[in-house]
């Protein structure tokens, strides 16, 4: 049973989205609308009191809710025996990237050390059926990444293919790496990749919307995209067919105004079709190295700082600022030391531009980072 007004957050959040025919965009406009799961689940034998237009489906779900509860309390318990996060969507620990999109789940189960609020993140995403070509481009790419960019965050799927590529170089680099499954945490799927996936929650994470004893049927691996998506700033996509899921998290991250691009592939290759397609119709910027994606990113910052913090920041006691660095300045003039998702919600400033600022900012010596994406606001 829950203690704490947060764990019965969590415990109602987690109730809500085992009620059946919502929809994620749904379960959010819902929780949007009363501020919270709690506030839901209180009016969940009046809810036309307060949203009289509460469909018919909503009203008999809500009415039910008890079977839904206790499911909850279940899972509760056993993600505390287990050591698995239960982050709802109000949590300081749910990724904000994902936050900001419409269909965010309202709850995460996640195992692992990562934070998922990094600095900078990542997809890689392709087939199933990667060609040596792929994984040649894949190793490449995390390997000069690493150099180029080494405070980033890697996400995939853990299914065949691109994605246990991704995972695996990952690893092998020192980068830390989620993957974002279609199922419950009591399992993994392939469990092939079962030893990657152990290595993964000490060095990244598994990261999931569904609760244990949930099978990965197929209509759960496209409901994942969207947070792997989500959750990242750009999504890469290597190797393509035509047609196929790494297609399909390619245009989430375009419906949630997030940067995509492709490797290319040669004419005709049944594995770059896909890519070629996406590069033709400029669904995708094309990029042929991690050089070219840290440039069209802006990230090449990575390599400044570290050579400012080798000479010793200077901090600057007359800084010019923009209007965003003094909204952040104000934020933490009130409340030194908070956490990035905090500044976000503070300054209304989208977590890759507000990174991007802190940048900016630390180089000036006006704010230093600390532990856990926690930043403080020098001479305060």
């Amino acid at each position: 049973m829950p203690t704490t007004n947060s764990e019965q957050e969590t415990l109602n959040a987690m109730a809500l989205t085992r009620m059946d025919r919502f929809h994620p965009a749904g379960v959010r406009e819902l929780y949007k609308r009363l501020g919270s799961a709690t506030a839901v689940m209180a009016h969940r034998t009046n809810i036309q009191e307060v949203i009289p237009d509460a469909s018919r489906y909503l009203i008999e779900g809500l009415a039910n809710a008890d079977i839904a509860l206790a499911r909850a309390e279940e899972e509760m318990e056993y993600d505390r025996k287990h050591n698995i996060a239960t982050i709802d969507i109000s949590d300081g620990r749910y990724p904000q990237r994902l936050r900001e999109c419409a269909d965010a789940p309202l709850v995460l189960y996640y195992l692992g050390t990562a934070d998922l609020n990094a600095r900078h993140t990542i997809n890689i995403v392709g087939t199933r059926r990667c060609t040596n070509y792929g994984r040649d481009l894949i190793k490449a790419f995390v390997s000069d990444l690493r150099d180029l960019c080494p405070e980033v965050l890697i996400f995939s799927g853990l299914a065949y293919g691109i994605d246990i590529c991704a995972h695996t170089e990952a690893l092998d680099n020192s980068f830390e790496t989620v993957g974002v499954l279609a199922h419950g945490l009591d399992d993994i799927y392939p469990r092939v990749h079962r030893d990657t996936a152990i290595a993964m929650i000490h060095q990244g994470g598994l990261l999931t919307e569904y609760m244990t004893h949930t099978q990965p049927v197929a209509k759960n691996f496209v409901s994942r995209n969207r947070i792997v998506a989500g959750c990242s700033d750009a999504t890469i996509i290597v190797e393509s067919a035509a047609k196929g899921g790494g297609l399909i998290t390619c245009s989430m991250a375009r419906s949630y105004n997030r940067d995509v691009f492709a490797f290319p592939g040669a004419v005709g290759a049944k594995y770059s079709e896909g890519c070629n397609n996406l590069i033709r119709d400029n669904g995708a910027a094309l990029i042929t190295s991690a050089y070219d994606f840290v440039n069209a990113m802006g990230w090449n910052d990575d390599v400044r700082l570290a050579e400012a913090r080798k000479k010793g920041i200077q901090r600057d006691f007359f800084p010019d600022l923009s209007e965003g660095e003094q909204a952040i300045v104000d934020a933490l003039k009130d409340t030194n030391d908070q956490h990035l998702n905090m500044l976000s919600a503070a300054t209304s400033l989208p977590v890759g531009q507000l990174s991007s600022m802190l940048f900016e900012m630390e180089l000036k010596g006006i704010v230093k980072p600390l532990a856990g994406s926690i930043y403080h606001l020098i001479g305060h």
